[in-house]
């Protein structure tokens, strides 16, 4: 019961997350343009490595390692410590790395300052110890009410395109008051340590081998921006970014659960509960593959008549990005439950590294020949590529510790529903005109069409479902 609970509020927050952006970027894309939201997304793009290297893997490392110690409040507090002191004092070598790399560029030097902040914001961050006792209610409220000054402050002081450094200023301030405000909550779950046997260096090393995959996810995830920055113009950029943007939004929802099961898992796994922790990645994959069908034949049915309307006609290009992009949903999804979901919290960090540094590594080579042949779209697809391996390397590493039948079981059931709503959707676009109606019509023609074939198909998880309502 407190799986749901946590993942509902996780969720609920995710799909508010997803409605801010609902308002903000076509708000965005009207006053700042194609070159406003490149710069964005490019020197925020390269501000993300400073972060990287300064947080050293602590979100997922953190995580576990709380959820190891949470029912011992010393060694919980000690741990806390250890682990934000040691983030502290990395995030400043960073930050000192940053004005480095700020005397050596020579363009968008105030735009970078102010990004800036958010490296400082990082430092602060303690999500991960509220995850890791599996309290999410805190930062999910913490968000909400961050995110409704960020957006209210947004359309009072950003007017146009010189209003561009003030945008950036708002997301940075906003990260930066929204970690600040979670300390108040820590006097529930520890004390102040015993100096004594604070040693922040003896978590150096293991938060390392969780570092190496963080470094290589973020890479493919930032990496492209850059690229596209630097070898064809910002503008592309921005065209990238408008479609990973609506993408990602979608895939939050998705990867909710990674979070919820992380702490959750690590527990049972520490306990010596191996069946459980093979029973809960069962259940999630099939709770992410239902979510994530939809949603990818989703975005992909509404592209022609959803760029337009949100982002103007400016973006057209942006179509067909969100198009062949939808397909990284069920990717992402698929590897978010194997590899946070069951490779990390049952220590096996390895394969879990493997993975990831192999779709970095495929990204990188096909980005470059990609970027020159067909410029975002050659990003786009070396996006998918790259998440195909990720997720293929993740799922031979599992092959002999997980039953394969089980893990897919149902999985056509889904797909074949998601193919009959994107033909009826995508049919609609041809001969329906370009407006909100129409578009809410179309999603609400989609969601009826998914829901009647499941419930006509009776996969597991619905008849699982359907028998628990009848009970």
């Amino acid at each position: 019961m407190k799986v749901i609970k946590n993942y509902l509020y996780n969720a609920s927050y995710q799909i508010f997350v997803l409605l801010i952006p609902l308002l903000t970027t076509p708000y965005l894309a009207r006053v700042l343009g194609p070159k406003g939201v490149g710069i964005n997304a490019f020197t925020n793009a390269n501000i993300q490595y400073f972060i990287i290297f300064g947080s050293i893997g602590v979100a997922i490392y953190g995580n576990r390692q709380i959820a190891y110690v949470r029912d011992n409040k010393e060694k919980l507090t000690n741990t806390f410590y250890e682990i934000f002191f040691m983030k502290l004092v990395t995030i400043i070598v960073s930050y000192l790395a940053f004005f480095l790399f700020l005397s050596l560029v020579g363009h968008y030097q105030n735009y970078y300052l102010a990004q800036s902040l958010s490296v400082i914001a990082a430092a602060f961050d303690i999500t991960w110890f509220f995850q890791g006792v599996e309290n999410f209610a805190v930062t999910v409220l913490r968000n909400f009410i961050v995110k409704i000054i960020t957006l209210i402050s947004i359309f009072t002081f950003v007017k146009s395109y010189d209003d561009l450094s003030v945008y950036i200023l708002i997301l940075s301030l906003s990260l930066l008051a929204g970690n600040l405000t979670l300390f108040p909550s820590l006097r529930r779950y520890i004390n102040l340590p015993n100096w004594k046997n604070i040693n922040i260096f003896k978590h150096f090393k293991p938060a390392l081998v969780l570092f190496i995959p963080e470094i290589a996810t973020q890479i493919y995830l930032i990496v492209n921006k850059t690229m596209l920055g630097i070898m064809s113009s910002v503008t592309a950029s921005g065209y990238f970014e408008q479609s990973d943007k609506i993408v990602k939004m979608s895939l939050a929802v998705v990867t909710a659960t990674g979070l919820v099961m992380l702490p959750h898992v690590s527990n049972a796994f520490k306990k010596g509960e191996v069946e459980k922790v093979k029973g809960y990645l069962y259940t999630s994959f099939e709770f992410v593959t239902a979510v994530a069908v939809p949603l990818t034949f989703g975005i992909a049915a509404i592209s022609h008549t959803l760029v337009p309307l949100f982002l103007t006609s400016k973006f057209s290009p942006v179509i067909s990005l969100m198009m062949v992009e939808s397909v990284v949903i069920i990717l992402i999804g698929w590897s978010n439950a194997i590899g946070v979901q069951y490779l990390v919290p049952t220590g096996q960090n390895k394969a879990y590294n493997y993975s990831v540094i192999l779709g970095a590594i495929v990204n990188i080579i096909i980005n470059v020949p990609f970027i020159l042949l067909w410029g975002a779209l050659g990003t786009v697809f070396a996006t998918v590529i790259s998440e195909m391996a990720v997720t293929g390397y993740q799922m031979y590493s599992v092959r002999n510790q997980i039953d394969m039948n089980k893990l897919f079981y149902g999985y056509f059931k889904y797909l074949f529903a998601g193919l009959l709503m994107f033909i009826a959707v995508f049919s609609l676009n041809i001969y329906l005109s370009e407006t909100w109606l129409i578009l809410t019509i179309e999603i609400m023609v989609g969601v009826l069409i998914y829901g009647l074939a499941l419930l006509a198909l009776k996969p597991r998880l619905i008849l699982n479902t359907l028998i628990k309502i009848r009970k």
